[in-house]
């Protein structure tokens, strides 16, 4: 059986067909029993199925950080936590950062907890997922995260960075000219995208410098984070933009 524990709230794989589940919940200690059919739309909302139990809010614990969320309202990818990690663990201090798909705070939460930036202004377009990074700031203790409701492509420009997260996979590329005019001279940019196995070393970078506007754009990591879908990765961009 594949499946993901979140708090205490468990989704199964899509292609688990038994339905012992009160034997399943208290095996693994959970109130709840969901199936995520998939995520829709720029808002990234799940359609999903209730299995077992009703409450479909939790706390998850994550790399020394608290994330209260709604599993019916929005998403959470538990393969990515690692990598939410390491960009927390890269911020210097008193950095400026931008993350330009905030959630409920997967990113901004872990490098206000993590690291020393004099700031993070978080960005997100779902009213679902921004009142819950509002609270997941305030649960962890956080002063240093300014919250703001709405589009990046909008947003982003009022502000400049020293290192911009793009922690998007789909159509993310739209968005890089906006991301890349944001970015300080020497900043760092960190590009998310699903990408064929066979174009991993050209086609991500191409369309980053294609976004530059003539800019030296260096290339420091190739990060990858996990199978998309058959012979399609997800992986991080790590770049400097001069």
């Amino acid at each position: 059986m594949k499946y993901k524990k979140i708090g205490d709230i468990l989704i199964l794989d899509n292609n688990y067909s038994d339905n012992n589940f009160d034997e399943l919940s208290k095996k693994y200690n959970v109130k709840t029993i969901m199936k995520i059919n998939h995520i829709q739309g720029t808002k990234r909302e799940p359609v999903h199925q209730i299995l077992y139990g009703s409450s479909t809010e939790t706390i998850n614990k994550e790399n020394g950080c608290l994330f209260k969320l709604d599993l019916s309202e929005v998403m959470w990818s538990k393969g990515n936590n690692n990598e939410r990690l390491r960009i927390a663990k890269l911020v210097e201090d008193n950095e400026k950062v931008i993350d330009m798909f905030a959630g409920i705070g997967y990113f901004t939460i872990p490098i206000g907890v993590h690291s020393n930036a004099s700031s993070v202004i978080a960005i997100e377009i779902n009213p679902n997922s921004y009142q819950f990074l509002c609270e997941n700031i305030k649960f962890n203790k956080l002063n240093n995260i300014i919250p703001v409701l709405g589009d990046c492509k909008d947003i982003a420009p009022e502000f400049k960075a020293d290192r911009i997260i793009m922690g998007y996979v789909k159509t993310t590329h739209h968005y890089l000219k906006v991301a890349i005019d944001s970015l300080n001279e020497g900043g760092i940019l960190h590009y998310h995208e699903t990408v064929p196995e066979k174009l991993i070393k050209t086609r991500p970078i191409e369309r980053i410098i294609s976004k530059a506007n003539g800019r030296e754009v260096e290339l420091l990591k190739i990060n990858k984070i996990k199978k998309y879908a058959p012979g399609v990765e997800h992986v991080v961009i790590d770049a400097r933009i001069y």
